[in-house]
């Protein structure tokens, strides 16, 4: 089995940290995984990529080619790479964020920045979109994915990234059982 996983968003958004942090907890699962950053032309506020291809067995090619899960946070990742989304592949959007056209197959929405800034800090939004993924997609453990968030969040914010993660995998679940 491989798996195929784009995260998409612009510069800013934790689209990196996104990617890193979901790699990290497949090691815990004892996965076999790659993952690959991708910046667009701006530290902020430009196109920003990341990709994690999950496989039992040994990853002989490490590039998203088409994505089996697409997660996007904005309206320009999502018109940049929904096009190469396999047929029936999964789409993951922040409902507050991105539009979508018409013809998608298999869609999750959450609203990630409403349920961020809830929380009280705009800057959890990719935890919580990361919860969801978690939680909708079941290809990473609940404990696995917790632990590599604590363990690379900052310190003091430990406590509201674990809150972000909680509401983005319970709204998962929830998504998972309609």
């Amino acid at each position: 089995m491989r798996i195929e996983i784009k995260f998409g968003g612009f510069g800013g958004q934790g689209i990196i940290t996104m990617g890193h942090i979901a790699g990290k907890a497949c090691i815990y699962d004892e996965r076999n995984v790659v993952f690959t950053p991708s910046y667009g032309p701006e530290a902020r506020g430009g196109a920003a990529s990341s990709n994690i291809v999950i496989s039992d067995e040994e990853i002989d090619y490490p590039y998203v080619t088409y994505p089996d899960i697409l997660v996007v946070m904005s309206q320009e990742a999502y018109e940049k790479y929904a096009p190469l989304l396999k047929e029936e592949g999964l789409l993951i959007i922040d409902e507050d964020l991105v539009r979508l056209k018409n013809g998608e197959g298999r869609v999750a929405k959450i609203p990630a920045t409403r349920i961020a800034e809830n929380l009280g800090k705009r800057i959890v939004t990719n935890i919580v979109m990361l919860g969801f993924f978690t939680g909708v997609t079941k290809l990473i453990s609940y404990d696995a994915i917790k632990k590599a968030v604590l363990e690379t969040v900052p310190a003091k914010f430990k406590e509201l990234n674990e809150k972000a993660l909680d509401e983005g995998y319970k709204r998962g679940i929830e998504w998972q059982e309609e």
